[in-house]
């Protein structure tokens, strides 16, 4: 009775301190309540001061950069070739013999800084037991995996807005053409897809950081994944296509069509095509469709431009499936992380 009754006391004494510093730590402003913005404002921080993030924003940076003083040299002729609508936009769309638009590197270096951020967000504090001695704390599961999350996601933000400004300032500094309001409209809207671009890849890269223990291994499953969404897949849509939808003979058109939009479909399955296909639409706003033209189509159509609504109409299609992908993916990295079991 003795042994028992001291265990019995033991236990009551180690509940009553648990109660207390969860007290004292609602009072102080980091209790459960607090813990999502804690855990938000150390990752904030630590991802804005690490090496990495650096190098990959300097490198989009000048890349960027590049790209655009190419293309500010070049849009004299631009001009002349098309006209002097929307002159700021064709700024991020031109591209020469030396260096392709602004757009193509975003799409292919976004998807690494995404994988950057969050590819050893959980294995990396689990290698470190530091994860352990966290959960121990009065914190919920889900207000780390929320924090990182979004903690990513604004370190993003502020890296998009930050890098279009400075490229849309150094443009209007080189040609001396200042934007319209439907030019920076359309911007803002832009870097708003960018955002959701590489929000995709976060949430890719924090769910591989939970399924793998290593964080060499997650990092190579995400880079993995970016490159067959990113070159493999287009490049198979087309051999798919001809072998479901063979094109036996130029004046087979319903074969044709069917082949082109076979193949188109296919392609969309990558998340860089349906970014490639938006930004077009977006700082294009002579592009009027994304697929085949037909006859009908072109019959009593009015030329010119596309007002930024009827644009949005037909790249919404694009940001809700990007938009979905993410919500999904980082579902399934929640609801993981939730039943894992987390040893110290």
């Amino acid at each position: 009775m003795t042994y028992t009754g001291g265990i019995l006391k033991e236990r009551m004494v180690d509940m009553v301190l648990f109660q207390n510093n969860k007290l004292n730590s609602e009072e102080s402003g980091r209790g459960p309540s607090g813990n999502l913005y804690t855990i938000f404002k150390k990752e904030f921080s630590d991802q804005l001061s690490s090496t990495r993030f650096l190098i990959l924003f300097f490198l989009i940076l000048i890349t960027g950069v590049a790209s655009l003083y190419v293309a500010a040299a070049s849009i004299r002729s631009t001009v002349e070739e098309s006209g002097t609508d929307f002159i700021f936009l064709r700024l991020f769309t031109t591209s020469s013999s030396s260096l392709p638009p602004f757009t193509s590197f975003i799409s292919f270096l976004g998807p690494l800084v995404g994988l950057s951020i969050g590819f050893d967000a959980i294995n990396g504090e689990q290698n470190g037991s530091t994860l352990s001695r966290l959960l121990a704390q009065p914190v919920y599961r889900d207000d780390v995996i929320n924090g990182k999350f979004l903690a990513g996601l604004a370190v993003l933000t502020i890296m998009t807005f930050a890098l279009g400004g400075l490229v849309s300032g150094f443009g209007i500094m080189l040609t001396g053409i200042p934007p319209t309001a439907e030019e920076i409209a359309r911007l803002v809207i832009y870097l708003l897809l960018n955002i959701v671009f590489m929000a995709f890849w976060l949430a890719i890269s924090i769910l591989f950081s939970i399924l793998f223990r290593q964080t060499a291994t997650s990092a190579l499953g995400g880079i993995a994944l970016w490159l067959l969404f990113t070159v493999f897949v287009p490049i198979l849509a087309g051999p798919i296509a001809n072998a479901v939808y063979p094109v036996k003979s130029q004046d087979d058109v319903i074969s044709q069509l069917r082949n082109i939009t076979l193949q188109q479909n296919i392609s969309r399955v990558s998340p860089s095509t349906l970014y490639d296909e938006a930004s077009a639409v977006l700082l294009s706003p002579g592009v009027r469709t994304l697929g085949p033209i037909l006859m009908e189509q072109i019959y009593g159509a009015t030329p010119g431009p596309l007002p930024l609504g009827q644009s949005l109409l037909l790249i919404w299609p694009h940001i809700t499936g990007l938009i979905a992908g993410t919500l999904i993916i980082f579902g399934i990295a929640y609801t993981i992380f939730l039943r894992r079991e987390i040893r110290a």
